[in-house]
């Protein structure tokens, strides 16, 4: 695979996104099907795995730390401190908390999940905002000063957010949303990237599956899986985003790949720094992605892609009104995304 510079490590362009076997879109794998893709991924020539303290309460950390303990050398490896499941009245509950006491306690229990010494990229996974952005990467730049971490990232956070991080400690990467369907970060914080040296980590960069070929039956996903919450994958606006899904199959078809690789291959040229994490519980889809480092599409492609899907054509919020208001990321003013 193709690699781009990602702090001061070199990375296969495209990276894994772990979160899916433990956390977010249907029950967990079983440890055999999750050892096999993970192994699967590295032979593929993944070598950025990302999870997360709050994926699957703390189970993915320890799942990618038991299945690639012998293989650290291969890897880079990042997580993400500042938001956890904990039991609220009895209940599971996704907190915020970006205490420096909190993000410290939660690098301990990462490194002992993923039993390593070193985490090599650790982001802030949502801004606290009750905590100046500048105490909690204060507290990160002491884990990297201890040797606990090589190099701090950011998820979910604007330009402006972004430079105030960075003047505290240099900020290796930025992971955001970002797909043919998603375009917040062209507001401001690509460009921002491109000046402060940092790379964009695009998660859900094939929408969620939405643009990985066979139609969604919305209706068939998991109870618990996030995107029955999620205004897209609801009632007038699913129908109305399946309407451009018949020709977007067909670019596909025009430029020879998957409807998934096409997503992957319209990011990879966006950007030099740009680095996508698709996730998935299936090996046959690990390694679709993987070709899509291969898929080079012209400029024809490129301006149809761009005129089919974009933040006019999109319709719906990406996240429920809480989860909106957990990120930090520019929106478009357009009603269209409403």
């Amino acid at each position: 695979m193709q690699q781009r510079r990602l702090g001061e490590f070199q990375v296969g362009r495209i990276g894994l996104g772990c979160m899916n076997l433990d956390h977010g879109y249907a029950p967990p794998v079983s440890q055999p099907q999750g050892e096999r893709l993970l192994l699967q991924a590295l032979e593929a020539g993944y070598t950025l795995m990302d999870t997360a303290t709050l994926y699957g309460a703390g189970q993915n950390e320890a799942r990618v730390g038991q299945v690639l303990q012998a293989h650290r050398k291969d890897i880079v490896l990042s997580s993400k401190c500042g938001m956890e499941i904990l039991p609220v009245e009895g209940k599971p509950v996704r907190v915020i908390d970006g205490r420096p006491a909190t993000l410290m306690r939660q690098c301990e229990d990462s490194l002992r999940r993923l039993k390593t010494d070193v985490i090599d990229l650790y982001y802030l996974h949502r801004w606290d905002r009750r905590v100046p952005i500048e105490d909690s990467v204060g507290a990160m730049s002491r884990m990297v000063e201890k040797g606990h971490v090589r190099c701090l990232g950011l998820s979910e956070v604007s330009a402006a957010t972004l430079r105030r991080a960075n003047a505290v400690h240099p900020i290796a990467a930025l992971q955001s949303e970002y797909s043919l369907w998603t375009r917040n970060t062209e507001i401001a914080v690509l460009d921002a990237c491109r000046e402060l040296g940092v790379a964009l980590v695009a998660f859900s960069p094939v929408a969620r599956g939405f643009l990985c070929g066979p139609e969604l039956d919305v209706t068939a996903l998991d109870a618990k899986d996030m995107r029955r919450s999620m205004p897209r994958f609801g009632g007038e606006h699913f129908l109305h985003n399946r309407e451009w899904l018949p020709a977007y199959r067909q670019l596909a078809q025009q430029a020879g790949c998957t409807p998934a690789q096409l997503a992957l291959a319209w990011l990879l040229q966006q950007r030099p720094y740009i680095i996508p994490i698709p996730g998935t519980q299936s090996v046959e889809h690990l390694l679709e992605n993987a070709a899509a480092d291969r898929v080079v599409l012209d400029a024809d492609v490129l301006a149809a892609l761009d005129a089919l899907i974009n933040q006019d054509t999109v319709r719906g919020e990406r996240y429920d009104a809480q989860g909106t208001r957990d990120t930090d990321t520019e929106r478009f003013d357009d009603a269209a995304m409403r």
